[in-house]
Order: structure tokens, then sequence, then C-alpha cells
């Protein structure tokens, strides 16, 4: 018996890498899954409806149930297409995985309003649309007292925790996914849905490693520590019954390590001396020794932080 028999989950950008091995570790946990990928570039180019029919064709081959779906996660009118499909063809809805996106890297002064954008667009609207509507079906049920027990998985990112540089657009894509899925969870706790955010790794056409053919995971015939399929059991997890008290959390997946992460957690605050008046701008010199020096978040750049003959700490005085 599987973890997840009698579930239909959809799988967004399930034709490639980490959403592909989300697909098929589903399905083998006894998911009944569509496989939705555009079928574009890693730059968000073209479409090909055969990329998500051909991961269709593995988890069928293997004793599964899967049907194909191209929409473009970023149109409204095919997300809400993508979650019909699953209760047309399964006759109902138990898990969301958001995973499809893209890459424009640039630098912030070389990029152009195309690159952010798209970008943009793919990631959190490409979040947004198919939580939307998943989202009002189950409301849908709760209110017709059906029970509802449903989970979404966002795809977020270790650079919207930390940033990263040449990734202004996708650091802001990812850290928006990491609220939106905090906010979904509060939306929708009432309505028997959690939401959660998993952070993934691995090597992918997105994120190849350097002189490493990429290789697909169901593919793999031995563990490796690049296999992107690593984040599955995590996902699974998350889509199944034993994790019904977890939502509203972030967590970073890498090989064989999991990672809790407390998003926009309040750090230590400091206040000025007396209760009558506001800081001047002078002696917040100290203070900022005590706010970000001990406490040195770890986006910060070198330079950046109070040390030494830092040029933060001149500007200080």
């Amino acid at each position: 018996m599987g973890l997840l028999d009698g579930k239909v989950a959809v799988v967004t950008g399930a034709g490639h890498g980490v959403g592909r091995g989300h697909a098929v570790q589903l399905a083998e946990a006894g998911a009944k899954v569509v496989v939705n990928d555009l079928g574009g570039s890693t730059t968000g180019e073209g479409a090909d409806a055969s990329v998500a029919q051909a991961v269709v064709d593995v988890i069928t081959e293997r004793g599964g149930s899967a049907v194909a779906n191209a929409s473009d996660v970023s149109s409204f009118d095919g997300a809400r297409a993508m979650i019909d499909q699953a209760v047309d063809e399964f006759g109902r809805l138990d898990i969301l995985v958001n995973n499809a996106g893209i890459l424009r890297d640039r630098m912030i002064f070389n990029m152009d309003e195309s690159d952010w954008d798209a970008v943009i667009s793919v990631h959190l609207k490409g979040h947004f649309a198919p939580t939307r509507h998943a989202c009002e079906y189950w409301r849908e049920r709760s209110k017709a007292s059906d029970e509802v027990n449903a989970s979404v998985i966002h795809t977020g990112s270790a650079v919207g925790f930390l940033g990263n540089v040449g990734q202004t657009n996708y650091a802001a894509a990812k850290g928006g996914i990491g609220m939106f899925s905090i906010a979904v969870a509060q939306d929708m706790a009432r309505y028997g849905v959690r939401s959660n955010c998993v952070a993934p790794s691995g090597s992918t056409r997105l994120l190849p490693t350097a002189g490493d053919a990429v290789v697909e995971p169901d593919e793999y015939e031995e563990y490796s520590a690049q296999d992107p399929g690593n984040v599955g059991p995590l996902v699974v997890w998350l889509a199944s019954d034993l994790a019904t008290s977890v939502s509203g959390q972030s967590f970073l997946s890498v090989a064989g390590t999991i990672t809790h992460f407390n998003p926009w957690t309040a750090g230590t605050a400091v206040t000025v001396p007396g209760s009558d008046r506001r800081w001047h701008p002078a002696e917040l010199a100290h203070a900022m020794e005590t706010l970000v020096f001990k406490t040195r978040h770890p986006g910060l750049m070198g330079g950046m932080e109070f040390g030494g003959d830092s040029p933060f700490r001149a500007a200080m005085g």
C-alpha cells in the first residue's frame, strides 16, 4: 500500500529535473498525477507537448497512472484548465506541487525589463494561478461538508532565502514564493489545506553541475548527491497524511540533508535610550554594532559587516 494511495496530484514544470522527480515519486507512492509542462526552453521560449507526455510514459511504464498537460502556468485560464483536468480525469484533487520555473540571469545593471517580467511571471504568477484555482476547488468542497485534507507544495530556492549575484529577478520571485506559501497556509487553514515551501537542489538543465551531463532523476542507477530526485521524499511526505500538522513552513533540501528555514524571523532589537524621543542618526553606530555585526545576516557580502576598516563602519563614524 502506497503512502499516497487514492490521492490525485498536479505537478507543474514536471517535464525535467526536480519536477520530473516529484511526479515520478508521487506516482510511485500511489498518487494519480497530472504532469504539467509547457515544454519551453530554460529561458521560457517555445513549447513542446511531448515533454510532459514523456514523463507520463515513464510513470505508466512503471505501473502508475498519469496524464499530460501542456498549459502555461502563468496563464490564469491555463491554470484553471489543469486543475479542472485533474478533477475530470481522476475525480478529485488532493495535492498541488508548484515547480515550473525559468532562469534569465543578469546583473541588475544589465537586466532588461523582459528578463524581469518573464521570471516573475513564470515563477510568481505561475505559483499564484494554479494555487488560486485549486484553493477555490477545495473551499467549495469544504463548504459542501466534504472532508478536505489537501497539500500545496511550493518551490522556493536558497537564492530566495539568501540572495545571489546576478539573480535579482530570480531571488525576488523565489523570496515572494516563500511568503506566498505562508500566506496561503493562513488563508486555507480553515478549509483543510496546508501550504509549505521546499527549496530543492540537484543538477538539472537549469542548474547543471559543471563538467557533468544532466541526468533525469528517474535515470540514476545509484545514489548521487547531484540527483534532483533527492528532494522527492520530502515532497511525498508533505503531500501525505503524515504531514497534516505541518503548514506554513519552509525547507531546504540538499542531497540527504533537510534544513528548516524561518524566513523573516525577527532578530535582535535595540531601543533608543529614554522613552520620549527618536534616534539621532549619529548615535546609531553603536546600536548597529548589535543589530548587524553581532547577528550578521548570511546574505550580507564582505565589506558590509561592521568589521575592521570596512567602508560601512567608516560611514557610520
